[in-house]
């Protein structure tokens, strides 16, 4: 029952992260990226705030300068700020198809940082998902899109932020850490919003609205997540989360016209079967 339950909270979450993808990606058609990002973050840090105090939580928790979470919000930080370009420079479909990624530089670097000792089944698999990316940015082709590299660089920094979540403390709740996963965002929108040049702009209010929703599908994503990864066996739920990808690319299609072509397509099925495989495969290890 709870694999089903994490199962569930899984597919809601992705759904609601291809979503706050769609609504950002909207948003900042009209405004600045960084301006965006500073208000997406100062959303969700109200929201988590409120719901930290209801529950009487401290808002600053005495292990936020732990390093562990120094590490894992500077990863969070690159994460943040190069997807949030990458939403907003390419195609949604291919951005989202990047980043499925991540478990493979997950696995990676768990190989390097960790000392895990993996066997070629493993090796296979990472290397398969690398060529899968390869597929989708086309280096050196004339389908390459140098922005597409900001959803690698994304990916980077997301993978480093699931490596640093191992040795993160667990005296945090989802509502404390969704405080700080928030203010990653703003940060990260303060850097880019200085980098570019200060330029604010007064949104219009189907801006307001877009926003809004942003915020709204970035905490139900956030708590579905953590609720997912709490309850049921990772080695099962984890698989899910390549329904993003599905999801992204039916937004994509709908609202922003994207036609993937063959090669982003294929790419995008090696990356997420080679997921798949490492993280089954990892399942049959343990169980051995």
């Amino acid at each position: 029952m709870n694999n089903i339950r994490g199962t569930l909270f899984m597919v809601l979450a992705m759904a609601a992260f291809a979503l706050e993808d769609m609504f950002f990606k909207s948003a900042v058609q009209t405004i600045p990226v960084g301006q965006a990002l500073i208000l997406f973050g100062l959303g969700g840090m109200l929201v988590f705030m409120i719901l930290s105090m209801a529950k009487r939580e401290k808002i600053i928790h005495p292990q936020i300068t732990a390093p562990p979470l120094i590490i894992r919000s500077a990863c969070e930080l690159l994460g943040r700020l190069f997807f949030a370009l990458a939403i907003a420079y390419t195609p949604l479909s291919s951005a989202s198809a990047i980043l499925q990624a991540t478990p493979l530089f997950v696995a990676l670097g768990a190989i390097f940082f960790f000392k895990e000792s993996v066997g070629w089944h493993r090796w296979a698999g990472i290397i398969l998902g690398f060529a899968g990316v390869l597929l989708i940015l086309r280096p050196g082709l004339s389908g390459f899109e140098a922005a597409s590299l900001f959803a690698v660089l994304g990916t980077l920094g997301f993978a480093g932020r699931d490596l640093a979540t191992r040795a993160a403390p667990m005296t945090m709740s989802n509502r404390q850490l969704g405080i700080y996963g928030f203010f990653i965002l703003f940060l990260a929108g303060v850097i880019l919003s200085v980098w570019h040049g200060i330029s604010f702009v007064v949104p219009e209010l189907t801006v307001w609205f877009k926003l809004l929703a942003t915020i709204a599908a970035g905490v139900v994503a956030y708590n579905a997540l953590t609720i997912a990864m709490r309850t049921g066996e990772i080695s099962v739920v984890a698989p899910f989360r390549y329904t993003r990808l599905v999801f992204a690319m039916i937004l994509g299609a709908i609202v922003f016209s994207e036609r993937p072509d063959g090669l982003t397509l294929l790419g995008s099925a090696i990356v997420v079967t080679s997921g798949c495989y490492i993280v089954l495969r990892e399942r049959k290890t343990r169980k051995q």
